[in-house]
């Protein structure tokens, strides 16, 4: 259910995650945003080449084990034969399907040249990161963030940062929408959309959008 909330609870979930409880994939437990205009300047995070004639938006949770899987195994593959080759533009999108994700963003996004490496620190084992209490959790991800060579401060004030939260989700919201996105991960290959998939069944649809 959709919920509306201050800038004061915004600031909690920052901090340490007060506010929403977690929830299922497609079952967002975060409010609708009045503000969504401010979401227009969330950077996306993007590898490959940006005129490729072919686009890859993968849309996945920091929380998510098959986001996890994939980016551990398929999405190594891609990258040496697809991304590091210059033949496609891949876009990762974030999903927040519970505030740990949010969280998890926030500190990927601190710093946006790191935003892959901190990607991959946290899909690397989520367990590790994600289980516990909201303030352990928040130190786990303070600890993933200085490991990726952020400050103790750096990390702080993204976590503290209740406007950006805010951004996120209405951004998040937005992405969804247009491309009806209700799990992860999922992917919009030149506006097609499709559900996961294997190595053999993504380089497939890749060379038949490539011509190849």
């Amino acid at each position: 259910m959709k919920r509306s909330f201050t800038l004061a609870v915004l600031a909690a979930i920052a901090a340490v995650g007060i506010g929403f409880s977690q929830s299922q994939p497609g079952q967002s437990t975060f409010p609708s945003f009045v503000g969504a205009a401010h979401a227009e300047a969330i950077q996306e995070m993007v590898l490959g080449n940006p005129d490729a004639k072919v686009e890859v938006i993968e849309y996945a949770s920091f929380t998510c084990g098959h986001c996890a899987n994939f980016s551990q195994t398929v999405l190594k593959d891609i990258k040496k034969d697809y991304i590091d080759t210059g033949k496609i533009k891949f876009v990762h999108r974030d999903v927040y399907f519970d505030r740990y994700g949010l969280w998890a963003s926030m500190v990927a996004r601190c710093d946006p040249m790191r935003y892959f490496g901190i990607s991959d620190l946290l899909f690397k084992d989520i367990s590790a990161w994600a289980s516990g209490e909201p303030a352990q959790i928040a130190d786990n991800l303070r600890k993933i963030g200085r490991t990726a060579g952020l400050s103790n401060e750096q990390v702080n004030a993204c976590l503290q940062d209740a406007e950006m939260a805010q951004d996120l989700v209405a951004w998040y919201e937005g992405n969804a929408k247009e491309h009806d996105i209700s799990a992860t991960p999922s992917f919009v290959i030149n506006g097609e959309k499709y559900s996961n998939m294997n190595y053999a069944d993504f380089s497939k649809v890749l060379d038949e959008k490539l011509g190849e």
